[in-house]
């Protein structure tokens, strides 16, 4: 899957696609027609640049009862030809999510759709366990013939039949196949269930790495089989090494951290940062000075899990560096510094933005260091980010900063966060938008009865009132 191309963010495109909250009020606003086809841009071309992660199926399906949205673009979308050609999951799970969405909301088109699309689609596994959740058992058992239909009855279809029943996230419509009146259904999904068993079984019995009794050179010669292979091995390998080596290995580990081929490196970096040795973090400067890619993304993984106040002030003489273990100091300080580390982090921060823009992945660690360090400085850098990030991670995140930071988040971005993507950043609007507002009493009424919404954004909104409160 390409990365999507995201809208600015003052646009009301750009809004939807980052599931801001802003874009849900703006589109109540605006023309209906335009809402609607903005909205289906989002919900027919994916926005996340990380789809199994970010959420946007409950936003975009609230936005369609907000404008009472029909769903033929929806459609037109799940049954094009291209399904047949492209049936990559990410080109049609937001869809099938929010139909999933729309269903438990009331709408029969929705539920419809998502029959039509398990019994005839190239992602019917997905739209199944949507109606697993929201389906009634006469409408699951109806779908038991035409899933059935798509494997063959020789064992290389059983066996695909085997592994979609081992695989099912939810496992409702099979157990109910399982009990069918139809005979041949029944014993199919049974034998299927049970192939699908004893498979996995096998898988977890089948050896894949290292034994007991190997030796330190036998442990690094596997984590260089894994670098020729495009594998990180060294991460499991250092666990392997904590095994199998004894105090007469250390000079054989030291030895590989200095000179090392990569995969060895790698292992014995990891080895020392993770038992605090107390030549690790002389050793990982150096890899980082005369390593390979690959032995300076691992020297500089295996300070950032240090833990001792050694490595916290080793960072600090190392945070400004203008390479990756002065990006690594930053972070670590981040987490683990103390107020006399803020000009640092503020300092990482600020280069990491106007470096490498507002989604750089090292921002995560630094925006939750500016909220735990109560970096009041830090604020207009974290609105940015805020407004800008595509990520709605790393906005709920810069949101969770800013409540720390800023005075005014209470009656600006915490009112908007209300409508937010995230149930995260919903929890931490509800715990402090500004009730001043009647939109924010209006919003934290609807969060608390709408059955959809996560539990810990209910208590939430319930914290602000009272235990006796009524909101309804």
């Amino acid at each position: 899957m390409f990365d999507p191309v995201i809208a600015p963010s003052g646009t009301l495109l750009g809004l939807l696609q980052r599931g801001r909250g802003d874009g849900t009020l703006h589109a109540l606003t605006a023309p209906r027609a335009e809402a609607l086809a903005a909205l289906n841009h989002c919900v027919l071309r994916d926005p996340r640049h990380d789809w199994q992660v970010e959420n946007r199926s409950l936003y975009y399906a609230r936005l369609y009862l907000d404008l009472n949205g029909e769903l033929d673009a929806v459609e037109a979308h799940l049954f094009d030809p291209e399904d047949v050609v492209d049936t990559d999951e990410s080109r049609t799970g937001l869809a099938l999510a929010v139909l999933g969405h729309l269903a438990s909301y009331g709408r029969r088109d929705a539920l419809e759709l998502l029959r039509r699309y398990a019994a005839h689609g190239s992602n019917w596994a997905w739209a199944l366990d949507e109606l697993a959740l929201r389906d009634d058992d006469a409408g699951l058992r109806a779908l038991a013939a035409p899933v059935l239909a798509r494997f063959t009855t020789d064992p290389e279809g059983e066996a695909e039949l085997a592994a979609a029943v081992r695989d099912a996230f939810e496992p409702r419509p099979w157990r109910l196949w399982a009990e069918d009146p139809r005979t041949s259904i029944a014993t199919r999904v049974r034998a299927a269930h049970e192939a699908g068993c004893f498979d996995r079984w096998q898988r977890q019995m089948r050896p894949t790495g290292p034994r007991p009794g190997w030796s330190v050179r036998a442990v690094f010669e596997w984590a260089q089989q894994g670098v020729e292979r495009g594998a990180a091995l060294h991460v499991p390998a250092a666990r392997c090494l904590a095994a199998v080596a004894g105090p007469e290995d250390r000079p054989e580990i030291l030895q590989a951290a200095r000179t090392g081929i990569d995969g060895a490196r790698c292992t014995a970096l990891r080895y020392l940062a993770d038992s605090n040795d107390p030549d690790a973090l002389d050793l990982i400067e150096a890899a980082v000075t005369d390593g390979t890619s690959v032995v300076v993304e691992a020297a500089v993984d295996a300070f950032e899990r240090m833990r001792s106040v050694v490595a916290v002030d080793r960072a600090r003489g190392w945070a400004q560096r203008p390479d990756a273990l002065g990006a690594a100091a930053g972070r670590m300080l981040a987490c683990r510094g103390g107020t006399q580390d803020r000009d640092l982090v503020l300092a990482a921060l600020r280069e990491a933005v106007r470096g490498e823009g507002p989604d750089a992945p090292t921002l995560w660690t630094l925006v939750d260091g500016a909220g735990r360090l109560g970096i009041a400085c830090a604020a207009p850098v974290l609105r940015h980010v805020y407004r800008e990030t595509a990520s709605s991670h790393l906005r709920g995140r810069a949101a969770r900063a800013l409540a720390a930071t800023d005075p005014s988040f209470a009656t600006g971005f915490a009112v908007e966060c209300l409508w937010d993507c995230e149930e995260t950043t919903r929890e931490i609007a509800a715990r402090h938008a500004e009730t001043g507002d009647t939109r924010v009493v209006e919003r934290l009424r609807r969060l608390a009865v709408d059955p959809a919404e996560e539990a810990e954004v209910q208590t939430a909104v319930r914290s602000r009132f009272g235990p006796d409160a009524t909101l309804g």
